[in-house]
């Protein structure tokens, strides 16, 4: 960013609608990890002096070029089809802030798989500590489920479990079951958790970061340029047509990895009466 470009972002910053906290959650900021709302009341360079903080870092396409602040992007997962806005924690609503981050150069056109929200939450650096069938490294008997692994909301905390009991079960019955596929949603999360996270065994306990189940998860797959009547798609429309066929392909491969794992129906049977070690 240049100067005015800048000045006008930190201005839309602090003249956007922003969710309140409740009166029983007192104020629950810190001073390592404020919103980037927050920040920037505490004064007009202050995000300058912290994650947008433009020293050590020059455009290699124009060397000579010193610009006034920056955005850092990090790539979020291992397909690189998920990057995250480096420092840009915050609690605007929603649609504020599509508006606004969209005011950042070369985000402008930018899809949002998820967008910020605060809150207290426990986890695990899962690619470093659990194995891909959710043990825990350093004692295999133990096996996680649910939002501690590092995943969110209430349905994927539940798949979660569930597959972790499917891979006790067949544990204890003598066989290995495979994960389910990576291009579908349980398979996506489950390969986020243990794997899929970028750099995700040697990262630091802050880079790696709990994630709801979202197409930016899945293998990518070849995107429509035409309907059905030969119409070119455009905009919108492009992307529904590529999410439809990608929950195509996950509801394919999914019924051929129930059909096809080894003893998978037996698992499912044996998993209401085993009680193995799963937390």
């Amino acid at each position: 960013m240049d100067r005015a470009t800048y000045e006008t972002f930190v201005a839309a910053l602090l003249a956007a609608d922003k969710t309140e906290f409740k009166e029983f959650e007192g104020t629950p900021y810190f001073d390592g990890c404020l919103p980037i709302e927050v920040m920037a009341e505490r004064g007009q360079e202050t995000l300058r002096h912290g994650p947008m903080k433009p020293v050590g870092l020059t455009n290699a396409h124009n060397p000579g070029e010193k610009p006034y602040a920056v955005v850092q992007l990090r790539q979020d997962n291992a397909l690189g089809t998920l990057f995250n806005m480096v420092g840009f924690q915050t609690k605007l609503k929603y649609g504020e802030q599509v508006r606004i981050f969209r005011m950042i150069p070369g985000l402008e056109n930018a899809e949002f798989a998820r967008l910020g929200g605060l809150h207290r939450n426990t986890y695990l650096n899962s690619p470093r500590l659990l194995d891909e069938q959710l043990r825990l490294r350093a004692e295999p008997r133990l096996r996680f489920a649910g939002q501690i692994t590092g995943c969110e909301g209430y349905v994927e905390s539940a798949a979660i479990g569930l597959i972790a009991g499917r891979f006790a079960a067949a544990e204890r019955l003598g066989f290995a079951l495979p994960a389910p596929p990576p291009t579908t949603a349980i398979g996506a999360l489950l390969n986020h958790i243990t794997g899929g996270h970028i750099e995700s065994i040697d990262a630091g306990p802050r880079s790696f970061q709990p994630m709801n189940v979202n197409f930016g998860l899945f293998p990518p797959i070849e995107e429509p340029r035409i309907d059905a009547d030969g119409k070119k798609l455009r905009g919108p429309e492009r992307g529904l047509a590529r999410k439809r066929l990608l929950s195509t392909r996950a509801a394919r491969d999914l019924a051929e990895w129930i059909d096809s794992a080894p003893g998978a129906h037996s698992a499912s049977q044996a998993s209401a009466n085993v009680r193995p070690a799963i937390v």
